[in-house]
């Protein structure tokens, strides 16, 4: 029997985003909190969502980095001083209730797999595009979770061992270069080639602001500047995409975060680098390329159903 109110709560890099379902996997209730800093803090503010939220009969939260079975946060790079963070076993006793916690966007990837863009699917990627990148696995019908809960950090695979810093103290990993940060680093790289003009132009003059944002307003323009650079993303993107099929042959690719706002300016390019980078592509299916569909509130809908797919 479905609970008649499944609490999640999502914690993000800017934000805590909760939300409740009732039996009929409606969002029933919405909370949010600005995300503090240090690891006690963000326990008193996913508790104050959950207060916002109300009355539930289970709880789930979905966190961002190395999530372990049991709950603990081992390494959040986007969370600022969090480590080794025993959420599962903090949030349960501070509200006497026993707590599923999971990566975030593999939560991400159970609501689409349940209520979104993967309905009917067996065998999928859920890959979220924001400020880093994130994945969640389905194969064979199960969320797949990994030896020690870690499946899906595919935004760390290492693309260029000689490319630019990330924050989990690596270089080159794919989340530099197909991340939102990404695309903002991309059009940086081009303005100081001398390119991007429009770019500069929408962030004022300043080119440190420029950011993904503005690369993307100026290729749906037509620039012709922002356009080579979204080519050059979409090509990293395909890159990390191709990788993954070789290695586990999904029937599909569910894109998340920023891409879900403009398919039609990515998903061609998208398509054409994966037909080129993809291992024998003319011999065998391509993996379907879907946008997601439940948008921001994903993590905090997927936190909500840990408690129906462990």
């Amino acid at each position: 029997m479905i609970p008649a109110r499944r609490a999640g709560v999502d914690v993000g890099g800017t934000k805590c985003l909760g939300v409740v379902l009732d039996e009929h996997d409606r969002v029933v209730a919405e909370a949010q909190v600005p995300t503090p800093k240090g690891a006690d803090a963000v326990i008193d503010a996913v508790v104050e969502v959950v207060e916002q939220l109300g009355g539930h009969d289970t709880l789930g939260i979905g966190a961002p980095g190395l999530v372990t079975r049991s709950g603990v946060l081992r390494a959040a790079p986007n969370l600022v001083d969090v480590q080794e963070f025993a959420v599962a076993a903090l949030v349960g006793a501070r509200l006497g209730e026993r707590v599923e916690v999971d990566n975030d966007a593999t939560c991400a990837a159970v609501a689409e797999w349940r209520l979104g863009a993967a309905r009917g699917l067996d065998d999928f990627v859920m890959v979220t595009l924001g400020t880093g990148v994130g994945g969640g696995v389905v194969a064979g019908g199960r969320l797949v979770r990994g030896a020690n809960g870690f499946c899906g950090e595919i935004g760390h695979m290492v693309v260029d061992p000689d490319g630019p810093p990330c924050p989990c103290g690596g270089h080159g990993c794919w989340e530099r270069y197909a991340s939102g940060a990404g695309l903002g680093w991309l059009g940086r790289r081009a303005v100081a080639d001398g390119r991007l003009a429009r770019s500069v132009e929408l962030a004022g003059g300043d080119v440190a602001a420029v950011r993904g944002e503005e690369v993307r307003t100026a290729a749906l323009e037509g620039d012709t500047d922002a356009l080579a650079v979204v080519d050059e993303f979409a090509r990293w993107v395909a890159l990390g995409l191709a990788n993954i099929t070789n290695l586990i042959d999904p029937k599909a690719f569910v894109l998340g975060g920023g891409l879900a706002a403009s398919p039609e300016l990515y998903l061609p390019p998208i398509r054409n680098w994966f037909g080129r980078l993809l291992y024998s592509p003319h011999l065998r299916p391509h993996p379907e390329l879907r946008f997601a569909e439940l948008g921001p509130r994903a993590g905090a809908v997927g936190a909500a159903l840990l408690h129906d797919v462990h």
